[in-house]
């Protein structure tokens, strides 16, 4: 027996809980339900379990609008997770969750203007049935059950354990052990000073340097604001609007001077690195600042265990692994214990979910993207797909409130179904890559922009990856400009 609802959300982390909040807020007649396939909430911060998990967003920013967040900027994903339980209980969304729901397929009928899923119950092992009238994808980006680990030569000649972060081994003992870490990302970055303490040595080994920025784990305006008893949600959201207000400054100091901001981030560094340190080698990227993410160093603790040397940066390239562990393409040898792969992720395109359309199986990469939340020929779905510099919750947020707003003007025009469609003054733009390029690159994109659908060169056709210009654009699109198409 189907099930129906109005709207069904996929996926319960930062982005699920964002939809129906709002969904509850500025649609309360609209029925709904949230379909996730693990045994509780939070996505990211429930399938990550490696040593020190941490947000590498401040939380002013990565936190809901509507819900104050009262700790310190960077949190633990335990930190996280508590805070996300409080929001779903405090406003209802958590009797709308159905948990170990795994969706096998979604299909779209034109005939009955709904989307069919068919899920498994992972608990229990039946198939169940599910249609709605718009399907609201919140499932993330990333495929959680696999990261990504390059194939190297001589892998299974490896005496020790290779491990991934993202399928982090719980009785995993690293206790007096030589441990070598592959990947300089925000992962090794948290790892490393979580884990320096209990190991022999610890050691990062990277292709190519990072940047990094180091700070306190502290607001300096939100410790003023709170000293002063100012209410938590005023707190919240001027602090909110600092950061954003410093970040955009920041964004175009790294795009317009470059070779400053370059400077600076690597000053930065420095400080906090034993004099005569080879900063060049090990921690000048040779991309300009924001091609890819900055990773932010609480407290500065990744440099504080190379300086006490009980952590230690190498910079080379793997030529194959050994029984000991690894040689390097200049010859030398890093012994290890354990190889742990911070070496990024797979993207997953809508949640790697068989999706059809009146019977034809969807060739994603094939679509256009409508303003990177629908997608051409795609009748009433939208797919949250957050910002890459400013926090995930930022666009998250946006959205839902883009969603919102839609979903009231075609009950308002009595209307069944949203189509985005190329207009006639459409149909010659170039098609440029989803993210572009010259502006975003990490490992993880670059591997699978060719499952992603395309970004024109006007709006709405334009995925600009930018709050600061789609925070008013957002707000304010024309719904009736001709690109959506209503039946």
């Amino acid at each position: 027996m189907s099930q129906h609802f109005d709207v069904l959300i996929v996926g319960v982390g930062i982005s699920g809980v964002s939809a129906a909040y709002y969904l509850q807020e500025r649609c309360p007649e609209k029925s709904y339900a949230i379909l996730e396939n693990q045994k509780s909430l939070g996505g990211t911060w429930r399938t990550h379990t490696y040593p020190g998990i941490r947000s590498d967003s401040d939380l002013f920013t990565f936190g809901y609008k509507f819900k104050p967040w009262s700790g310190a900027p960077i949190a633990t994903a335990d930190e996280i997770l508590k805070y996300m339980n409080e929001t779903v209980s405090e406003f209802g969304i958590d009797k709308h969750i159905r948990y170990q729901h795994q969706i096998v397929s979604a299909s779209w009928s034109s005939s009955d203007n709904v989307w069919k899923l068919t899920a498994e119950n992972l608990g229990t092992g039946e198939t169940l049935e599910f249609t709605c009238n718009f399907l609201w994808m919140c499932q993330g980006y990333y495929r959680h059950s696999e990261g990504y680990t390059p194939e190297w030569e001589g892998m299974d000649k490896f005496k020790g354990q290779i491990v991934h972060p993202q399928t982090w081994p719980d009785d995993l003992d690293y206790k007096g052990k030589n441990v070598l870490v592959i990947g300089s990302g925000a992962t090794a970055a948290t790892i490393i000073p979580a884990m320096a303490e209990d190991c022999k040595h610890i050691t990062m080994l990277q292709r190519s340097p990072t940047y990094f920025f180091p700070g306190e784990n502290r607001n300096e305006v939100a410790d003023m604001l709170r000293e002063l008893d100012v209410p938590e949600e005023w707190t919240h959201e001027i602090v909110r609007q600092k950061i954003l207000h410093d970040q955009k400054i920041i964004t175009e100091l790294a795009r317009e001077h470059p070779d400053f901001a370059k400077e600076e981030l690597i000053k930065g560094a420095r400080e906090y690195l034993p004099e005569g340190y080879d900063m060049e080698k090990h921690f000048t990227p040779h991309y300009r600042p924001w091609r890819q993410r900055v990773a932010f160093v609480p407290d500065a603790d990744l440099f504080k265990g190379i300086t006490s040397g009980k952590a230690s940066v190498v910079t080379d390239e793997i030529d194959s692994f050994t029984e000991k562990g690894v040689r390097l393409k200049s010859g030398e040898t890093l012994e290890a214990d354990i190889i742990i792969t911070a070496t990024g992720f797979n993207l997953s395109v809508l949640g790697d979910i068989d999706f059809s359309i009146d019977g034809e199986p969807l060739s994603f990469g094939e679509r256009w993207t409508y303003r990177g939340i629908m997608y051409s020929g795609i009748p009433n779905m939208a797919w949250v797909f957050g910002y890459l510099r400013t926090s995930w919750t930022m666009r998250a947020d946006l959205i839902s409130e883009f969603v919102c707003r839609l979903l009231k003007h075609m009950d308002a025009d009595g209307m069944k179904v949203c189509t985005p469609r190329l207009r006639d003054e459409d149909q010659a733009m170039p098609a440029l890559p989803f993210i572009d390029p010259e502006n975003f690159n990490p490992g993880y994109l670059m591997r699978a922009m060719h499952l992603m659908p395309k970004q024109g060169d006007h709006q709405p056709w334009i995925f600009a990856q930018d709050y600061y210009s789609e925070k008013d654009e957002l707000p304010a699109a024309n719904l009736d400009d001709g690109a959506l198409v209503f039946v």
